[in-house]
């Protein structure tokens, strides 16, 4: 065990001390932190500066008097934020953003919707009587073409003020009492969604869940291409040191055993260090408080991301991990000349692609038969199973059978790459043919 260690921690340090390792790793975080924040300069140079934008109507209904109270409440709210402007907490361009204009008189929500498509109104407050209880206050929602959190906010605190105003009238009973106690939340939808509710039967269970999809989408990305870049790794570290002789020493002080599984593990954990630090990148981004605001802006919340699909995420990763590795540690060993190790790996490859592309090609029809059985498959089920979990539906007793299959494998092909690894580090010249191979593996126990 403690031989395994050394061989963990010198593969390891080895790695992350390599140049090339660091500039790779420093680059695409680069690259990812500007990627994540293409939104927020789109959001930024897309001439958001017109008045009409900030321009909100109300909606005629039987709670005008509500209405009234919300937008005088608001309109307090922005006299004490243009007051605070130049203090460190409210910058001058944070009050500009909530310095909205209310139209004169109600009109009716059909007119009110034309508006907001015309671009001469930024969005409408829709107060309707709840759908339960004996409730006396109305749900408020904000319609607008897109989300914006800055006037969610500054409306959801004005009509809490209105609903406290409206409290300290006493014309409630007691049960409506008990049930106005709770925090007030103003909703938000956009026009798109009003339309297409009425159009739509059915949602798309993409557009219903965009979280979840664009998460299942990066941990597909993920799997393959942190798959292909350390298999890569583990396959040319093992015939580099075939090729240089390096091994003939290594095997006199190591068993193969060791040596495979302790290249596997240290490998593995430069993937898990490559990744958290993409993840800390992610992590400072989403919790910038102007990114919340530009997530909002296009409908995204984090807080809908769904935990069983990040966990699954996880495991399936790890697992499918220890899969490819060991086949990628079996082919390198049996490689003598890095110049050939490209085209030793490609059928190994080309399952990594498949498994990917299946799992692209099939995530909007994810209960499909193809994806049902590639769940079963351990070489696809790393990526399949995610998309099922995240946009489709997988009872739990499929994922115990599909987590058990992958198990067995590892096992089975770990024993499997084992054998081939022991013999293999040892054969050179030519790649050994199968019937080679299986006849210097009998002359070997594991």
């Amino acid at each position: 065990m403690n031989k395994l260690g050394h061989v963990i921690n010198f593969t390891y340090r080895n790695k992350v001390k390599n140049k090339s390792f660091r500039w790779t790793t420093l680059t695409l975080a680069v690259l990812l932190l500007v990627g994540l924040n293409v939104p927020y300069f789109i959001q930024l140079f897309s001439g958001n500066n017109d008045e009409d934008n900030m321009k909100i109507g109300i909606a005629t209904s039987s709670y005008n008097e509500i209405a009234t109270q919300i937008q005088q409440a608001a309109q307090k709210q922005q006299a004490l934020s243009s007051a605070a402007e130049h203090t460190a907490t409210n910058t001058s361009s944070q009050a500009k953003d909530t310095q909205l204009q209310w139209q004169a008189k109600a009109e009716s929500e059909s007119v009110l919707r034309q508006q907001v498509e015309d671009g001469s109104i930024g969005g409408y407050l829709l107060l309707q009587k709840p759908t339960t209880g004996d409730v006396a206050f109305p749900t408020v929602t904000y319609v607008s073409e897109k989300n914006n959190a800055t006037i969610q906010n500054l409306l959801q605190t004005a009509t809490q003020t209105a609903k406290v105003q409206y409290i300290a009238e006493g014309k409630l009973t007691n049960t409506q009492l008990e049930q106005i106690g709770t925090p007030v939340i103003v909703n938000q939808t956009s026009i798109d969604d009003l339309n297409k509710s009425s159009t739509e039967p059915k949602e798309n269970p993409i557009k219903s869940n965009t979280e979840n999809y664009i998460l299942v989408y990066l941990l597909m990305i993920l799997f393959f291409f942190s798959l292909t870049i350390t298999g890569n790794m583990i396959a040319s570290e093992i015939t580099a040191e075939k090729s240089s002789r390096v091994m003939e020493i290594l095997i006199s002080s190591l068993s193969p055993l060791t040596q495979m599984f302790g290249k596997i593990i240290g490998v593995f954990l430069v993937g898990l260090t490559q990744i958290a630090s993409y993840g800390i990148v992610i992590a400072i981004n989403l919790s910038l408080p102007y990114y919340q605001e530009v997530l909002a802006g296009f409908d995204l919340h984090v807080s809908n991301l769904s935990l069983n699909v990040v966990g699954f995420g996880l495991l399936y990763y790890v697992l499918g991990y220890f899969l490819y590795a060991t086949l990628f540690a079996a082919i390198g060993s049996i490689v003598s000349r890095t110049e050939d190790l490209g085209q030793a790996i490609a059928p190994i490859t080309m399952l990594t692609l498949a498994a990917f592309y299946i799992g692209i090609f099939s995530i909007s029809n994810s209960d499909s038969l193809l994806m049902r059985i590639s769940s079963y498959i351990p070489f696809f089920s790393p990526t399949t199973v995610i998309v099922r979990i995240g946009l489709g539906s997988m009872p739990i007793w499929e994922i115990a059978i599909s987590i058990a299959i992958l198990l067995i494998s590892i096992f089975f092909f770990g024993w499997l790459s084992a054998r081939i690894y022991r013999t293999g580090v040892l054969m050179y010249g030519k790649r050994p043919t199968l019937k080679e191979l299986r006849k210097a593996m009998k002359s070997y126990k594991l």
